[in-house]
């Protein structure tokens, strides 16, 4: 945008701006920093909530049932056929799964729709540091006699989780650069303000 030379002192200019910004509200001149402000308001009321990942956490809790389901019978099936350390380590996966799935989902679907980093953070690190590790220990561990409808279901679901790792990485990246603009335009604004105080003062 070309600047142009304006023959009115800078403070003089200024209290006009503000003069003619307060009498005609309804009608500010470029001078009087309503782009500024129509920028600032674009970017606090951005959503910058994920679409992908709503859509595969939407896809999780679909499919989770169902693999709940299979994983339950199949541990049915193979129970008697397991020594007893295998045993007690596929029923407490399964249910380290089943109640970490839930504040994982909750998680997932309030730091997404809500845009609150530290839960979705947390959904992240709840589904790579335990989901993954338990899936895998399911999957490539051949003492626990894996099924072929096991691995079938395992690996889908193990899949889903690494896509949602992704996903979040993704939207965590985009909301931590929303919150560091928002928190330099303040500053940018609360520092205008101060010098616009001290030159009316």
């Amino acid at each position: 945008m070309p600047v142009f030379y304006s023959p009115v002192p800078g403070k003089l200019q200024a209290a006009l701006a503000y003069a003619g910004g307060s009498v005609f509200s309804n009608n500010r001149t470029a001078d009087s920093d309503f782009t500024r402000e129509q920028e600032d308001a674009s970017v606090v009321n951005e959503l910058v909530s994920h679409l992908p990942l709503q859509m595969l956490l939407y896809f999780n809790i679909v499919y989770f049932p169902c693999w709940w389901f299979s994983a339950v019978f199949m541990l049915e099936v193979k129970f008697h056929y397991l020594p007893g350390y295998y045993q007690a380590l596929l029923v407490t996966g399964v249910t380290l799964l089943t109640i970490v799935e839930a504040a994982r989902l909750y998680l997932g679907y309030v730091g997404n729709l809500q845009e609150k980093v530290p839960e979705l953070a947390a959904f992240c690190l709840l589904s790579f540091v335990l989901q993954v590790p338990v899936l895998l220990f399911f999957l490539t561990d051949e003492g626990t006699l894996v099924l072929p409808l096991e691995r079938a279901v395992h690996s889908l679901y193990l899949l889903l989780l690494l896509a949602q790792v992704l996903a979040s990485f993704l939207a965590l990246r985009t909301m931590t650069r929303k919150l560091t603009l928002l928190f330099h335009l303040r500053q940018f604004g609360s520092s205008a303000g101060w010098r616009a105080s001290a030159t009316r003062g």
